[in-house]
Formats: structure tokens, C-alpha cells, sequence
């Protein structure tokens, strides 16, 4: 099918780490940008793009080529306690109910809503089977708030309207996400393996996760979930391998078990689930629509990123 040109988006959620690439690819392209923000008086935005509150979606909406809808509280921001899970689903599934209300008061809508998701909708994999979007849900925490999330983006379906949507996997970036984190322990020779280091970590460098949203928006082909992950997945302890080797630093020799105590002691069940645990999730909707990855491996992608 062939892509359709955007002129005018609106970017719900466009000022976190994706929604802040994304907004400045989008401008750097000729579009007109709308980003829906909850302080649009403090939005930092590059010039082409504008900052609107929530009050009045519709009003956002009306005549738009595609919605992009990042909206959501950072999942690994801080401990989870029952109030901090309330909020991390309610940040998502509530935006998202206001974007489908929103186009249902809309003459003229936007063709397509691509709505972000994430990996956690499979949970954990007990082993290295990969996983593609025809694998089932998992249980838990993570699986529970993607499946709400995506429900509610899927109601859009029914006001005529295209969605796609996007389970990210662990975004590479080089001045935010989770690499920094990551990088900091291995730069002060304190970088170790957590549990045994076998399980999946599936990640996409933030320049191809910006490019697969576009195609998405653009091209009618994708429709449905898909993974916005790069098609090499690797377990946690490859990839820890690689960063000390990138930044030319050992791991420390910390048994895993210990620093997985560590890691239950701090976090609790944050850390079991987003640190202890993982799985193999591979694009395979991507690779079918020949999507063409710049970092399809973690050496290219570390390489370019530090």
C-alpha cells in the first residue's frame, strides 16, 4: 500500500524521551505539530511545533493526519506501591479514552491513531522461545495495564479510524532512557549481571523506534499491534558483555544472586519484573513489511550511542 504524506499531527505525550524525538522528526519533515500536554505553559518545544492542553482534544484533533499517543507515567520512575500502579495505569488508559472521545467529536478525523504500548504485554518468558505479536498475553502487573491500554486505543477502530499499535521494547538513547543507567555502574567499574543473566532483553535504538512510528502513521499496512523492537534480541548478560567492552571496563565479579537480592531489597517487584526477568520479542509484523532497520544489532547500536 502506498504511504500517505502527513501535514498536520497531533503527539499526545510529546515531551518525554520517544515523544521529544519524535515531535522534532516530525517538524524537521515540514509538519504541523500539535503536541497534547498536561503543562503546555512549560512545554520546550522546537519551533513548528505548539503546546495545547487537554481540555478540549477534539478541538486538537479536528482535521489531523495521524495521532500519536505516548501519554504515560515512566514505568521504572520509582518503587511500585498499589497507589503508584493506580497512577501508572490510569496515566495511560485515561489519555487514551480521551483521545477516542475526542475523535468521536471530530468531523473530519484523523486516518490513523498509533498508540504506544510496550513488551510487558507478554510478561516474562521462562526461557529463550521468541515471542512475536501472535504470542498470548502474559500475567501480572505489566500484562494487565498493556492489555487496558490497548483496549482502550482499539476503540478507535470503531469511528472508522486506523490503529496501530506499538509495543515498544527497552529504548536505547544516548541523554535519557534506560542505557545511561545502565552505562554508570560498568563506567565506575561496578557493572554486573543481575540473576543468572539469562533472561531476554529486547531494546530498539531510539532512531529506528522514531522512524517505525512514522511508517506506521504513513503506511496502511500496519494495522494492529506490532514490536518496536530490533530483530536482535539478547540476553542480559550478552548485553552487558558488549557495554563493559564498548566502554572498555570489566563487570565486576558480584555473584548474580547477590546482586539480584540487591536489586528485590531496592525495588521489589519493579525490579523483579523489569530487571530480574525478560523475554526474546521478536518484530516480525516490521520484518514482513521489509521495515528497514539502521541498528538492527546491539554492537551498532552501542557503537553509535557511546
Amino acid at each position: 500500500m502506498a504511504e500517505q504524506p502527513l501535514q498536520r499531527v497531533v503527539v499526545a505525550g510529546g515531551t518525554g524521551l520517544v515523544g521529544r524525538a519524535l515531535v522534532k522528526a516530525l517538524v524537521r519533515a515540514g509538519v504541523e505539530v500539535v503536541v497534547l500536554t498536561r503543562r503546555p505553559g512549560s512545554a520546550v518545544l522546537p519551533p513548528g511545533a505548539r503546546a495545547q492542553g487537554w481540555e478540549d482534544p477534539a478541538e486538537a484533533l479536528e482535521g489531523a493526519d495521524a495521532v500519536f499517543n505516548l501519554a504515560g507515567e515512566g514505568i521504572a520512575d520509582r518503587r511500585w506501591t498499589a497507589k503508584r500502579k493506580q497512577i501508572l495505569l490510569q496515566s495511560r488508559v485515561g489519555p487514551t479514552e480521551a483521545l477516542v472521545e475526542g475523535l468521536r467529536g471530530c468531523t473530519h478525523r484523523p486516518a490513523v491513531l498509533v498508540n504506544a504500548s510496550a513488551i510487558g504485554y507478554y510478561g516474562a518468558a521462562p526461557d529463550d522461545t521468541p515471542l512475536s505479536e501472535l504470542s498470548p498475553a502474559g500475567t501480572g502487573f505489566l500484562p494487565e495495564v498493556c492489555q487496558a491500554w490497548e483496549a482502550a486505543a482499539l476503540a478507535a477502530r470503531s469511528l472508522g479510524v486506523r490503529v496501530a499499535i506499538a509495543r515498544l521494547g527497552m529504548v536505547l538513547a544516548r541523554n535519557g532512557g534506560a542505557l545511561p543507567k545502565m552505562a554508570l555502574p560498568v563506567r565506575l567499574w561496578a557493572g554486573s549481571r543481575l540473576g543468572d543473566g539469562r533472561q531476554g532483553l529486547s531494546w530498539i535504538h531510539l532512531h529506528d523506534l522514531v522512524a517505525m512510528l512514522l511508517a506506521a502513521a504513513g503506511n496502511p499496512a500496519w494495522e494492529g499491534p506490532f514490536n518496536a523492537t530490533a530483530p536482535e534480541p539478547v540476553s542480559q548478560a550478552v548485553f552487558l558483555r558488549l557495554l563493559s567492552k564498548q566502554l572498555h571496563r570489566p563487570l565486576a565479579p558480584i555473584p548474580g544472586v547477590l546482586a539480584a537480592a540487591g536489586v528485590r531489597l531496592a525495588l521489589g517487584e519493579l525490579g523483579r519484573d523489569l530487571l530480574l526477568r525478560g523475554a526474546f520479542v521478536h518484530p516480525g509484523k516490521a520484518e514482513v513489511l521489509g521495515f528497514p532497520f539502521r541498528f538492527p544489532s546491539p554492537e551498532e547500536a552501542l557503537l553509535d550511542l557511546l
